[in-house]
């Protein structure tokens, strides 16, 4: 079901939502999200979901895990906001979700109806377009918005002629 988004009503701003990840490819998306995000005068969301399924493998270590995977998340974070920061000259939404990754960015865009777009960049590895694009190919049909996939081979120029 295609959930009502509220991004082009009176007072609302369209939201651009872009993954932040370990991958090389997660630059381009957030690379293309900000550019997008500035032309149209919109918001860039950058989200780092934490994979809590290890955790539950280490009892012991359980809360040490997860405040370095908070650690990491918000370095992570903080790196991408501040290359938006110096590129584009906009402040980008932070947002740090536990959970399944998938599962995750969906409960994200229903709960924030001005997100209007996901955009992810695919990897140029043999084995496909990265585990992210892999994940959320087979469910793309069940998000209730587009899902802009950018080739991670595209410059900063490619980028800017085409946002």
């Amino acid at each position: 079901m295609v959930s009502k988004r509220l991004s082009r009503e009176a007072g609302h701003r369209r939201k651009f939502l872009a993954i932040i990840d370990e991958t090389e490819e997660c630059e381009r998306a957030v690379a293309y999200a900000s550019r997008r995000a500035e032309s149209t005068g919109g918001v860039l969301i950058l989200l780092f979901v934490i994979d809590t399924a290890d955790f539950q493998q280490f009892l012991g270590v359980e809360q040490i895990m997860r405040e370095e995977a908070q650690s990491v998340a918000t370095a992570a974070l903080e790196q991408h906001a501040s290359k938006v920061r110096e590129r584009v000259g906009i402040e980008p939404e932070i947002a740090i979700r536990e959970g399944s990754r998938v599962e995750e960015i969906h409960r994200l865009i229903e709960e924030d109806q001005d997100i209007a777009i996901l955009v992810l960049a695919s990897g140029n590895a043999k084995e496909g377009p990265g585990p992210l694009v892999s994940s959320i190919a087979g469910k793309a049909a069940a998000f209730p918005i587009p899902v802009t996939v950018v080739p991670q081979n595209l410059t900063d120029e490619d980028i800017d002629s085409l946002a």
